[in-house]
Formats: C-alpha cells, sequence, structure tokens
C-alpha cells in the first residue's frame, strides 16, 4: 500500500503540512509506505489546453504531455493506492499550486464521452484536508467551503472514493505580536490552537488510516 501526500501550502512545517503528517502517521500504522512531496518545492504549471491526454490514437492519451517537474509526481499518483491532497484555503479557493496540480491530475482522466467517465483504470481513495484561518461561521456565511466539495464531487468521478476534512480558525504566526490583527481574537486564537488543533490532528490521523485500510 502506497499512500502519496502532496502539500499545496507554501509552508512545509505549520497547519496544512502538520495535518497532512498526521494523515501520513495514521497511513503508517497500518503497514502504508507514505510520502509527502511539497508542491512549493517544483516548478510547474497548470493545464495549457493542448489537449494532448484527448487525442485518439496518440502518445499521452489519458496522460498528462506537460514535461516540467510535476511530470514525475503525476506518475507517482498513477501509481498510489490512496492521494492525500492538503491546501489552505487563501482567498476562498485552493492555493494557486494546488490548482494547478488538480487542473493537471484531474484533467488527463476525464473522458470526453457521454458520460463523462473516468480513464483512470483504477479505483483507489483520496483525501483532502483543507485549513482556514476563518471560523466555520463565517467559512459557511462566505461560501469558503464550496472548493471542498466541488473537488470531492469531483475526486470520487475520477477515482471513485474520496473524503474531505475542513480545519477551521487555524493559528497564523507563531508572534502575533509582529502583525496587523487588531481585528482578530488572539487569546482566542491561541486557546483554540491548544484545545481543538490537537483534535484536529487526531481527525487528520484518523483520514490517513482509513485511506491505507484495506
Amino acid at each position: 500500500m502506497k499512500v502519496l501526500a502532496l502539500n499545496g501550502s507554501p509552508r512545509k512545517s505549520f497547519n496544512t503540512a502538520l495535518l497532512l503528517s498526521e494523515a501520513l502517521e495514521g497511513a503508517s500504522s497500518q503497514g502504508a509506505i507514505t510520502e509527502l512531496i511539497h508542491l512549493y518545492d517544483l516548478q510547474f504549471k497548470g493545464c495549457i489546453s493542448c489537449f494532448e491526454c484527448k487525442r485518439l490514437g496518440g502518445k499521452s492519451y489519458g496522460q498528462c504531455a506537460l514535461k516540467d517537474d510535476l511530470k514525475p509526481i503525476l506518475q507517482k499518483a498513477a501509481e498510489a493506492d490512496a492521494i492525500l491532497l492538503g491546501s489552505p484555503i487563501y482567498l476562498g479557493a485552493v492555493t494557486g499550486v494546488m490548482h494547478a496540480l488538480l487542473e493537471r491530475l484531474i484533467f488527463q482522466y476525464l473522458a470526453y464521452n457521454a458520460d463523462h467517465s473516468s480513464l483512470f483504470e483504477r479505483k483507489i481513495k483520496t483525501g483532502f484536508i483543507y485549513t482556514l484561518g476563518a471560523p466555520e461561521e463565517r467559512m459557511k456565511q462566505m461560501d469558503f467551503d464550496q472548493p471542498a466539495r466541488i473537488n470531492e464531487m469531483v475526486l470520487k468521478v475520477i477515482f471513485g472514493s474520496s473524503e474531505t476534512l475542513l480545519v477551521n480558525d487555524t493559528y497564523q504566526f507563531d508572534d502575533y505580536s509582529k502583525y496587523e490583527t487588531s481585528g482578530v481574537n488572539v487569546d482566542a486564537k491561541t486557546q483554540r490552537r491548544q484545545e481543538v488543533f490537537p483534535a484536529d490532528c487526531q481527525k487528520a490521523y484518523e483520514m490517513g488510516r482509513r485511506l491505507a485500510e484495506s
């Protein structure tokens, strides 16, 4: 069992990365071989609409034809038994690199037939962890959870299974006194970090465990 995790956050040791690491620990507890890749370490772009992945009889049918740093990562994803994605929500959407990854990962497998079925030849488990600075109430008010709903639907179509973990009201800085945060209840943020985030980490661990279960 191979579980591949892709971190769409620019930070390698903060909220999203920590939750992904916890999920991989959960996967490892089931005997899975795990790997965490930080997308911001790579040089790549999103889909360029070349449509080589749709060309009948073409050498890249069902595969992204672009050759850049993402090419070997897409190959790893194709060989994985489970894929775990993670991204903060910026301006109501996943980060730019995560969106570019999703374009390249998803579109290559989306068939242009009558039912828009999947060209991915297996059924595997996928999971997506999102982190938001916004509290849950504001998230729903601003519809910031819409990307999660859409991505879960698309991942299910392509890979057969997906689950989502939304982690709200996350801690953003190690020292809030260094930044303009007059609109933030820092004491409440700190308390939530101490009391709620550990439970969120446990949820991520359990997600990873489920992804690795046979």
